[in-house]
């Protein structure tokens, strides 16, 4: 067996864990909801008892190192997790040292989306592209940004955060605490407030049946809109517009090959693509109008896989642009692993 690296994807509902081939197939997985409300110590100890449960399904392994996505806002080069709004008790804390301490091995830390841009970039929807932004739609919005076959990483590892771009004066106030962020228009949370709003217990909506009369999600909005449901498709066209016009915004800023949609409402893309890029054609300038903006293909692995990139793929960090043939056929097998 080829050298392996072990990964892990900390977000705050649930801790992902693989061993990872330098082609990107996962070799092994296994996950647990994460202890987010019990501090960073219980965590970490939930990343060491993972890894635990990945070497034992791999004993053989030879492993090269770890590669962690964790929350924003970090610090990837000093290895500091600073302030994730969606893990309690982590401040500033050295999650580079405590695990390369632990284990004996190089570790490597990336941005939970800057991962899982380069997990699209190098084995999924963007791979052969220089330049790319990877949007992760789902609880909030987060982003990673490929420029010219490197994340772009801004100080301290900061930049990229497209969630919190103002687009709008109004809105309901932000995870982050501001008003008219992207992510309170856009993210998955608001798609299921704006649906819970137009419906009522007990009113015999779709949606409402879907949710059990109870709150609905964005996964009741996409499941009703397949059925054809006006309200669920009046709020899936209201999405799209928010959608578009942030789209609309990191063309400009950017100017990449491709933008890559990711995250749970993803699994909406199909319904929400044609009135993004009718927006998107409205708004950017001609310039920016062909940029194709296409779903993510690795599901919710990418930053798994990308994270695993940092320890098996030389350069800081990005990949070279021009891969062998028996790589370009290890992407195929990561993006059917993915979806396995």
């Amino acid at each position: 067996m080829s050298k392996l690296a072990l990964a892990f994807d900390l977000g705050g509902t649930a801790l992902r864990g693989a061993l990872v081939e330098s082609g990107g197939r996962v070799v092994a997985h296994a996950s647990a909801p994460t202890l987010a409300g019990a501090g960073s110590e219980a965590v970490i100890s939930q990343i060491i008892a993972l890894a635990g449960d990945l070497l034992a399904q791999q004993p053989r392994a030879e492993i090269a190192g770890i590669g962690g996505a964790a929350p924003g806002p970090l610090d990837p080069k000093a290895g500091i997790v600073i302030a994730p709004p969606t893990l309690a008790g982590w401040h500033d804390v050295p999650l580079i040292d405590i695990l390369g301490q632990h284990f004996g091995l190089p570790v490597r830390l990336e941005n939970d989306a800057n991962a899982a841009a380069l997990g699209e970039w190098r084995f999924g929807a963007g791979r052969g592209s220089a330049s790319m932004v990877f949007v992760t739609v789902s609880t909030g919005i987060g982003g990673g940004v490929i420029a010219d076959g490197h994340i772009y990483h801004g100080r301290r590892g900061l930049a990229a955060e497209i969630g919190h771009m103002t687009i709008t004066s109004e809105s309901d106030r932000c995870f982050c605490g501001a008003i008219g962020c992207f992510e309170a228009v856009a993210s998955g949370t608001a798609l299921g407030r704006r649906a819970t709003r137009l419906t009522a217990p007990g009113d015999g909506s779709e949606l409402r049946r879907l949710s059990g009369d109870g709150d609905v999600s964005a996964r009741h909005v996409v499941e009703a809109a397949r059925a054809g449901d006006a309200n669920a498709l009046e709020l899936m066209e209201t999405e799209a517009r928010w959608l578009g016009i942030g789209f609309t915004n990191l063309l400009h800023l950017y100017s990449p090959d491709l933008i890559v949609m990711g995250g749970g409402l993803a699994n909406g893309f199909d319904l929400l693509a044609p009135s993004i890029r009718a927006i998107v054609q409205q708004r950017a300038m001609p310039a920016y109008r062909d940029v194709p903006i296409v779903q993510a293909e690795l599901g919710d692995r990418a930053g798994l896989i990308g994270a695993a990139s940092l320890i098996l793929w030389e350069g800081e960090p990005g990949a070279p642009l021009a891969m062998a043939q028996d790589d370009k056929d290890s992407g195929a097998t990561a993006r059917e692993a993915s979806h396995g």
